[in-house]
């Protein structure tokens, strides 16, 4: 028992160390294209702040201008980063789910970067610009917006990252469905459930005005529908590749009795 309880908690320990430089590489992906986006900052700051060019942006300490400039590059590159983030996620937890790892960590990283590339898309392009539009819509003649520039980045980037978290909602339903964890049954009884909780994902992740939260939540359960298809598809290919092998094993049974039923001493 003692060597046991020491051969798991070293392999405790090496799970810990693999998470470890997992993390690291995946940060040094981050700062290396952070550095690399850099140069582009400028026009990075300019496309970004394209919502607000009729009221400009400001800054308030002589050092906001340069820390501005790290901040998008830092928010770019982790954009850019996103398949090597999720490939290495995967290959840290992948390995402890799955035998298969290896076949099916080209398309789970590839479909994760695809989903989170168009959430963070439709964010970008259609959501900020109205919600910015919505908002701007309340100033008056004696209310006028100040913006400040560092706000504006932090607001931007943090809305592109969780319509791309949330976008990911197929991906990990598909995960949880090979787990065995969910399937399209209780997916399909909880909708009611989940629109309420896409609802609240809307309040929480939108700034507070309805366009914002419905142009979240509209698509959102688009993809918890596209989910329980996905949940679907994957349990009907698991039945059926259950049911190739019980064949295999049958017909291998089946040749084993009939030579079992063989008289003894028979030759063929």
């Amino acid at each position: 028992m003692p060597f046991i309880t020491k051969e798991k908690a070293m392999s405790f320990l090496d799970h810990l160390e693999e998470l470890r430089w997992r993390i690291f590489k995946s940060l040094i992906s981050v700062v290396i294209f952070a550095i690399a986006t850099y140069y582009f900052s400028d026009w990075m700051v300019d496309k970004v702040t394209a919502p607000l060019h009729d009221v400009g942006v400001y800054f308030k300490a002589p050092a906001e201008a340069f820390l501005v400039r790290v901040k998008i590059s830092i928010f770019a590159g982790a954009v850019i980063s996103v398949p090597i983030l999720f490939y290495h996620m995967w290959m840290f937890v992948g390995p402890g789910l799955f035998k298969s790892e290896i076949k099916v960590v080209v398309p789970i990283v590839f479909s994760a970067t695809v989903f989170f590339m168009i959430g963070g898309s439709f964010c970008f392009f259609y959501v900020i610009p109205l919600a910015i539009k919505f908002l701007l819509g309340y100033a008056t003649e004696n209310m006028q917006p100040m913006i400040m520039i560092s706000d504006y980045i932090s607001f931007a980037g943090t809305m592109v990252l969780a319509f791309g978290i949330v976008f990911e909602l197929p991906v990990a339903s598909f995960l949880l469905g090979r787990m065995g964890v969910i399937n399209h049954k209780m997916m399909g009884k909880g909708r009611r459930y989940a629109l309420v909780t896409i609802l609240i994902l809307g309040a929480i992740l939108t700034p507070p005005d309805i366009i914002s939260q419905m142009l979240l939540a509209g698509p959102l359960y688009l993809l918890y529908e596209i989910s329980i298809v996905v949940v679907w598809l994957t349990a009907k290919r698991e039945d059926e590749k259950q049911e190739a092998e019980d064949r295999d094993n049958d017909d291998d049974d089946g040749d084993d009795d009939d030579s079992d039923d063989q008289p003894y001493g028979y030759s063929g």
